[in-house]
């Protein structure tokens, strides 16, 4: 009996909710260094960090992703190999 694993979903109300968030939260920091009382170069500084901070978020959320896929894909593989295994063996064969 081979189980598949249950995929996960996402309706398209999560997927516009985390937009609306994520574009949100960004917005509020680039309003808030627009605006903080501040050199020109304390905001760049601020505005840099806040990009790097936002390009490393995105790339951790890959390498978790493409981690949690990967182990799947070996999973799958490995219930293929048991299976295959299993559909061959013959309990009542004698061996001569």
């Amino acid at each position: 009996m081979t189980t598949k694993p249950i995929q996960p979903t996402h309706t398209g109300a999560f997927y516009l909710q985390a937009v609306i968030s994520f574009a949100l939260a960004f917005g509020a920091v680039v309003l808030g260094i627009a605006y903080v009382p501040a050199d020109a170069w304390v905001r760049g500084f601020l505005a840099v960090g806040v990009l790097y901070l936002v390009t490393s978020s995105f790339m951790l959320a890959k390498v978790v992703r493409d981690k949690q896929e990967l182990a799947a894909v070996t999973t799958r593989v490995d219930q293929a190999r048991l299976d295959k295994l299993l559909a061959e063996h013959d309990p009542f064969k004698v061996e001569a």
